[in-house]
């Protein structure tokens, strides 16, 4: 049973549990579409503290769907942070060592200025009004961020999936500023296929007639049904063919034999029907639009003439990528492009392909291989770094 004590329109308003700060008041952000933006709020939880001389802190960087509750109760779904099985005492991401901080991305949902939030020339919900923002507009918000938590130097920053993307940005536009790198199961760029699905997930919402031009909170509607689909086709990406097989089959729901019908007939598709129904509670349509169209702009390559290497010239950060051999969505390939240019430029680096079926979504899962590097990594380079 999902207890939900904080909705979607109390965060809108205001009412959400841990910390948000202003920023941007005195020195807006200059965001990649030209526009100088601010004030914004950006919401974030910490856990464990910060040492002395401010060296112990981790940047934990989320998901297209994930948010700053990353080792903590959800407000919304009551459930376990999305990295609950990582961070916190004595595990891999060890509070008991570290400072870790999540934020909730820029054009996010759960606190951090987003579509969803009031904008303050009209006094209404930004919507469609909101500017495109990109990785690179997230990861200077994260900076500024920083700034005010009074940290000169990350020890390390670290995130999957679209969170990867985050890293990679860091490292290369903010290499001074992190010791420590570790991008999973992530990728250089867009392929053409990410983007493709993305706009399939895009013209789902909007063509939602709930969606009203981007315009459904202050019409007092939501395109529930379009995200809906947005979030169960997404959600086919990130699973593996042999791992739905195993979960599901072609087992049916609840029933003997097929209906001759479209009511949900099979596991998979009760699985997938739920996965959007409880989707649309914890998320914005609008931001879904924006966070997507931010990910489908990344391309670290375009922005260095198309030699991914000059992204990381002269890097003195220590890297390590990690990939897994049933991830469709971003494969193998895409880390093994940033290692070559990594390579490239002498940098400090290493990479794991680890065996799995479980598809893009292992770096979230029980898998005992990533914690085993990913402890080893971290343990090395906090002795480098001089940490105990």
């Amino acid at each position: 049973m999902v207890s939900s004590s904080v909705s979607l329109s109390d965060i809108a308003n205001g009412d959400l549990p841990g910390q948000q700060v202003e920023l941007g008041r005195e020195q807006p952000l200059k965001l990649d579409c030209g526009i100088e933006f601010g004030p914004f709020t950006i919401a974030y939880q910490t856990y464990g503290a910060l040492n002395a001389d401010r060296s112990n802190s981790v940047l934990v960087c989320h998901a297209l769907t994930g948010d700053q509750f990353a080792a903590d109760q959800h407000p919304v779904t009551g459930r376990a942070g999305w990295w609950d099985i990582m961070i916190g005492p004595g595990k891999v991401i060890d509070t008991d060592r570290f400072f870790v901080i999540c934020s909730n991305v820029l054009g996010g949902c759960l606190g951090t200025t987003g579509p969803a939030s009031i904008d303050p020339a009209t006094q209404k919900p930004y919507g469609l009004n909101f500017p495109v923002i990109t990785i690179g507009d997230m990861v200077r918000a994260q900076t500024m961020l920083i700034d005010h938590l009074g940290i000169d130097q990350l020890f390390c920053v670290i995130g999957g999936s679209m969170g990867a993307m985050q890293v990679l940005e860091w490292a290369s536009k903010f290499g001074d500023r992190v010791f420590a790198a570790v991008p999973i199961a992530g990728a250089p760029r867009h392929s053409a296929q990410n983007i493709a699905f993305h706009e399939v997930g895009r013209q789902a919402i909007m063509a939602d007639p709930d969606w009203c031009q981007g315009d459904y909170l202050s019409q007092g509607k939501r395109p529930r049904r379009g995200l809906a689909v947005a979030r169960m086709e997404a959600h086919i990406t990130y699973l593996s063919e042999a791992a739905l097989h195993r979960k599901f089959g072609r087992r049916l729901q609840e029933r003997e034999a097929v209906t001759y019908g479209f009511d949900a007939d099979f596991e998979v598709e009760s699985y997938l029907r739920h996965q959007g129904s409880s989707f649309v509670d914890r998320f914005d349509p609008n931001a879904y639009l924006y966070i997507t169209r931010a990910m489908d702009y990344f391309d670290m390559a375009g922005e260095h003439d198309g030699v991914l290497g000059n992204a990381f010239r002269d890097t003195k950060v220590r890297y390590c990528l990690v990939s897994f051999s049933s991830d469709w969505l971003y494969p193998t390939s895409e880390s093994r492009t940033v290692v070559h240019a990594l390579n490239a430029v002498a940098a400090n680096v290493s990479f794991i392909e680890i065996q799995t079926d479980k598809g893009h979504d292992a770096f979230l899962l029980d898998e005992p291989e990533l914690h085993k590097t990913l402890s080893g990594f971290i343990d090395g380079a906090a002795r480098h770094r001089g940490l105990s």
